[in-house]
């Protein structure tokens, strides 16, 4: 008996130290990491529309996440329009005959109409204060100083064009990073292929990152945006994207394929670990700025949506650009 607890007490100590190299509920984060693959999985061999609804879902979810953030220090977004903006691109880009044009025309139309309702500050219902409230539950001291909410006059002291920089922002941010997931899926009768190389080998290249970091990592790469990213966590990030990609590239093409494009897995995961990478430093340095430790709450080990598809949105253009020069 007292064998099984000094070994009950000697688990939880190690899992504690892995929690704290790593920096999150790894147990939780593993089992939230499993759900997804099994989510967008089964949408894949399903029906690629199923997967491309999956697409416009997530991005739903993190543009909510987003509005709280923003919310927290006193901007406002139009998040509403936001969802009928990001949808709208989402899945006229898909569907449409002319996939680049429709993007294109989509985003510019929507820039306009968030920064029209950007200006305008309309806000409905008290469930964003709710989650503002519970945002600010969990962050320092100083962000829920600064937080509109907790002043009188509330988002009045940024200006209007503040409101509308950061709507346009969002736009660009998701609506038009989540279209270039969206467009690979319309080109070279791969779009399985592309779907999981734009998916899940940024999701490889974070894990492999996170493991060679908190087992291996000594030179810091950004100790005042990220103390926990190291350069051979960036390295181990590109590693294992390169696995990833060389692994699709074995069960998707044919020898012929192989001979002449033998090099892309290996440039694929050396994008994908750079680029990965400084998405999560782009999200790290904005949460920084906020004053708040999670972009949201609503995977749990994760962070939130944000915090799972930042490296995937900021990988999404130069995959796709490498999949449509490469002709695969």
């Amino acid at each position: 008996m007292e064998r099984n607890e000094q070994l009950h007490a000697e688990a939880e100590e190690t899992l504690d130290q892995i929690n704290k190299r790593t920096g999150r509920n790894m147990p939780q984060a593993i089992g939230t990491a499993v759900v997804l693959i099994a989510i967008i999985v089964g949408a894949l061999l399903f029906s690629i529309d199923l997967f491309v609804l999956l697409v416009v879902v997530f991005m739903i979810l993190a543009l909510w996440e987003l509005r709280v953030d923003f919310a927290t220090v006193g901007l406002h977004i139009p998040v509403l329009m936001l969802w009928v903006c990001s949808a709208f691109t989402l899945i006229a880009t898909y569907y449409s005959p002319y996939h680049l044009i429709t993007m294109s025309l989509s985003i510019i139309v929507s820039i306009i109409l968030v920064a029209i309702s950007a200006s305008a500050k309309l806000s409905f219902g008290n469930r964003l204060s709710l989650a503002v409230a519970g945002k600010l539950s969990s962050t320092d001291a100083s962000a829920r100083l600064e937080s509109s909410f907790n002043h009188e006059g509330g988002e009045l002291h940024h200006s209007r064009l503040s409101h509308v920089a950061v709507s346009v922002l969002t736009v660009l941010y998701i609506p038009l990073l989540a279209s270039c997931i969206i467009i690979p899926l319309t080109f070279s009768d791969h779009p399985v292929a592309h779907a999981i190389m734009l998916v899940f080998l940024p999701a490889l290249s974070d894990t492999g990152g996170l493991f060679a970091g908190a087992w291996l990592g000594k030179h810091k790469l950004s100790p005042r945006i990220s103390p926990k990213k190291s350069v051979e966590g960036l390295i181990g990030s590109m590693l294992f994207a390169m696995a990833g990609a060389f692994a699709v590239f074995a069960c998707t093409y044919d020898g012929t394929t192989w001979a002449s494009r033998w090099w892309v897995p290996i440039v694929a995961g050396i994008l994908i670990g750079a680029v990965g990478t400084f998405g999560d430093l782009c999200a790290s340095m904005l949460k920084r700025d906020i004053g708040i430790k999670d972009m949201g709450h609503l995977l749990k080990g994760h962070g939130g949506v944000m915090d799972r598809v930042d490296s995937i949105l900021m990988s999404a253009p130069f995959t796709c650009a490498l999949l449509w020069v490469t002709g695969l």
